[in-house]
């Protein structure tokens, strides 16, 4: 495939388009250095917003929740809509008060203690499954492994049956509109409002029924002693489910490809030359899977001498900030063994992602059982981008396998 560096003043950063077939990096350098806050004009009726590329840049609007707000959206597809409708009662387009009791409560269902039987069930898939793919030979390692472990994982937490859980990951992947360029934005509508009808039933289900899933811990909370309504609730289960197999999934896909073309760093972590924890933290800056977040101005502020006013929109390019050269020694090598490593994946301050540590889990296991099962891999075929503007990686990845016969045998 051809890829071509596009100038800066012809950039749509808004379009989808403009991310398949292009290098980026170099447009990402060039921002940095020369206009580290640039103006994407309107398109086509579209408004314009604000870029941000530089890490530090990126950091402190994350921290500042004075001059910037999440609650009228906070990815593109949204901003650029006007708003979303989760606002103040999503975790993630919700600020002050009301976000840090709601962040509280997820916190407490997404802790390392209560998510320990979790992380021993994506550690036992996990395993099971890469040993099947090595044991066959080959698989298309996005649709046979990296979709299963992050969606069972989710669906578990939520207690969603087994034979919804294909169809939940149709849905998401149609939501972001990622996966097929067929998809417009009335099909990933249409996906949205589906998955949200979805969990209004089971939210129906679980008051009639609880159990000891996320959903049902979610009804039994309140906020300042208010009980969160079925609205609140569901938008929060949709907010998990995108939230927890898009990126984790995306970022797996990714992993295999990079250490496949990569044999040195894979020969590294085969070895045990390198911490497994270490090595997830360079393979999500690596991926990057979220290329941006945003944010709406609420009040008047100055970035790199120009005035930002209330109701334009500014973004933040992980994309351009997991590369910045200002804060990561050749940004542009792969290295399981970086540290620090103070990538952007997860973002940052108030909103910084709650699933961080389910997601270091599964990513964990996947290297692992890895390193255990197989003394490399290669990819077959070229895999299928996605198509989008918020997230980044490839829909396919086949993938033959050479088994590590020790390994396997120690397994049985």
């Amino acid at each position: 495939m051809t890829v071509r560096t596009p100038a800066p003043a012809t950039v749509d950063l808004g379009d989808p388009a403009t991310f398949a077939g292009h290098d980026l990096d170099a447009l990402w350098r060039t921002l940095r250095d020369e206009a580290p806050l640039h103006w994407n004009p309107p398109v086509d009726g579209r408004r314009g917003f604000w870029v941000l590329s530089r890490h530090e840049d990126i950091l402190a609007t994350y921290r500042d929740d004075t001059h910037f707000t999440s609650e009228r959206g906070n990815v593109l597809v949204t901003l650029l809509e006007g708003g979303d409708a989760g606002a103040g009662r999503m975790l993630a387009v919700t600020d002050g008060h009301r976000h840090h009791e709601l962040r509280k409560i997820l916190q407490r269902v997404l802790s390392p203690r209560v998510l320990a039987e979790v992380a021993a069930t994506v550690r036992a898939n996990t395993r099971q499954w890469i040993r099947e793919a090595v044991g066959s030979g080959g698989c298309d390692f996005a649709e046979q492994i990296a979709a299963r472990i992050p969606m069972t994982t989710i669906a578990n937490l939520l207690g969603v049956p087994e034979q919804d859980q294909d169809y939940l990951l149709s849905l998401t992947r149609t939501a972001l509109s990622a996966d097929d360029e067929d998809v417009d934005e009335v099909d990933s509508e249409m996906a949205r409002n589906e998955i949200l009808m979805y969990f209004m039933d089971v939210v129906e289900e679980r008051r009639e029924a609880p159990g000891g899933d996320v959903i049902s811990m979610l009804i039994a909370s309140s906020v300042d002693g208010v009980p969160l309504t079925d609205e609140d609730v569901v938008l929060n289960c949709y907010s998990l489910i995108i939230g927890g197999d898009e990126t984790s999934r995306l970022t797996m896909i990714d992993c295999v490809r990079t250490l496949a073309a990569r044999p040195d760093q894979w020969q590294r972590l085969k070895r045990r030359e390198v911490a497994v924890d270490t090595a997830v933290d360079e393979v999500l800056r690596w991926a990057s899977p979220t290329m941006h977040f945003g944010r709406s101005v609420v009040r008047e502020t100055e970035l790199h001498g120009v005035r930002l006013r209330p109701g334009e929109i500014v973004t933040l390019w992980h994309a351009s900030g997991n590369r910045d050269e200002r804060v990561f020694d050749r940004p542009g090598v792969f290295d399981l063994g970086r540290t620090p490593n103070r990538h952007l994946a997860f973002g940052y301050g108030p909103h910084f992602c709650v699933g961080s540590y389910l997601a270091k889990v599964e990513i964990a296991e996947l290297l692992q059982a890895l390193r255990d099962f197989t003394t490399g891999f290669e990819q077959t075929e070229e895999p299928r981008p996605i198509r989008s503007n918020f997230l980044t990686g490839f829909a396919t990845m086949p993938v033959r396998f050479t088994p590590d016969l020790a390994g396997l045998e120690g397994a049985e």
